[in-house]
């Protein structure tokens, strides 16, 4: 069965009761394929590890396939691209993520493996500091080059990071909450359009999706899993931009905050991330770039002499066990070793200083 001829099959098993990403993947990999769900018998089912009888019977009993078949009319009649799990192209970041979403519906011109992809969130209620901080940061990126910022194409921190985007040439990404069928809020339709000559726009939302609370949730997910690094901007000390925060955390990617005025209520969440130590102070880009070790971008790393004897700290040696010949993408180099890429990149620089990795280009690595 070719990848397209798969595809409503994957979106009808997204929409079952009780089947969330994890499931989906565990019920591939069991089956064999994702038809052989589609034609199991409820007995067959409750096989499949973490898969009881409740759930294959909502398997069974709500095995739409016309559903998908029907998406699958509006996303040709659009245009919509489609990037599956199990597809090559799927995006390698979000890929190491345990929740990454089985399908995502784009339009635009996306490079899901770019070089270096910042999440930028914030309140929705941002301020001129935070509006002129964006601009700062993106202004910056764009100078330095190889950036693409991630965001949700929210009111507030969101839309001024997009914008910042569009008028400094910096690629942009708009994660949506909803199905490609309509823009929210409405007010940025405009924006949105404008962002897919620069970027695109991504959903892992199927078309006719209704507008609820828990969905924003879901897609912070997805803006955090394919960034590199999340920079919280303004935030209260409650809101979507914090959750986003608490997400790439347990991704192990690296989180950065804006400090404030402690009397600043939409600069106390930053504050608070900073001092629970969740996230580290950024004032400039190129605190990002220190603590990510992307300095060296702007430079040619000088040739090494391979060392006979390097004594390797703990931290060190982990990253080489990780390692072999073969090229290692740094995000699942992340992924093995559990620590985030700001220490995983510092680790790296020093191992290969001292001749034992190897830089690739495409942000692999190898034993060298």
């Amino acid at each position: 069965m070719s990848q397209a001829d798969q595809l409503p099959y994957h979106i009808a098993l997204s929409l079952i009761p009780g089947i969330g990403c994890i499931n989906a993947k565990k019920l591939i990999a069991y089956m064999g394929s994702i038809q052989a769900i589609f034609e199991a018998t409820e007995k067959q089912l409750q096989k499949v590890p973490g898969i009881g009888s409740i759930l294959a019977r909502n398997i069974v009993e709500n095995r739409n396939l016309e559903r998908g078949l029907q998406e699958l009319d509006f996303l040709r009649k659009y245009k919509i691209r489609t990037t599956c799990y199990w597809d090559s192209d799927y995006p390698v970041r979000l890929k190491s993520c345990v929740d990454a979403p089985i399908v995502l519906f784009s339009k635009g011109s996306i490079d899901w493996d770019g070089e270096k992809i910042v999440a930028i969130v914030g309140t929705r209620n941002a301020t001129d500091y935070g509006k002129r901080i964006c601009d700062e940061l993106v202004s910056g990126m764009a100078e330095k080059g190889g950036y693409t910022v991630v965001s949700g194409l929210a009111y507030g921190i969101d839309s001024a990071a997009h914008k910042a985007c569009l008028q400094h040439g910096v690629p942009t990404w708009g994660i949506l909450a909803h199905g490609l069928d309509m823009i929210y809020p409405a007010l940025h339709r405009s924006l949105a359009e404008k962002m897919l000559a620069q970027g695109g726009i991504v959903t892992d939302f199927l078309s006719e999706t209704k507008l609820d609370r828990n969905n924003f949730l879901r897609r912070n997910r997805i803006v955090a899993g394919l960034a590199d690094a999340t920079i919280v901007v303004e935030s209260a000390t409650k809101g979507g931009a914090l959750v986003t925060a608490d997400i790439a955390g347990s991704y192990n990617r690296d989180v950065f905050a804006v400090p404030g005025r402690s009397s600043d209520i939409f600069s106390q969440g930053c504050n608070e991330l900073i001092q629970q130590n969740k996230a580290c102070l950024i004032q400039c880009l190129s605190d990002l770039e220190f603590f990510m070790g992307w300095e060296r971008s702007d430079t040619k790393t000088p040739l090494v002499q391979k060392q006979l004897f390097v004594e390797l700290t703990s931290e060190e040696q982990q990253v080489v066990d990780s390692l072999s010949s073969d090229p290692v993408y740094i995000d699942q180099l992340c992924q093995s070793v559990k620590m985030p890429m700001g220490k995983v990149s510092a680790l790296l620089l020093n191992l290969e200083f001292n001749g034992v990795v190897q830089s690739l280009p495409g942000k692999m690595y190898r034993l060298n």
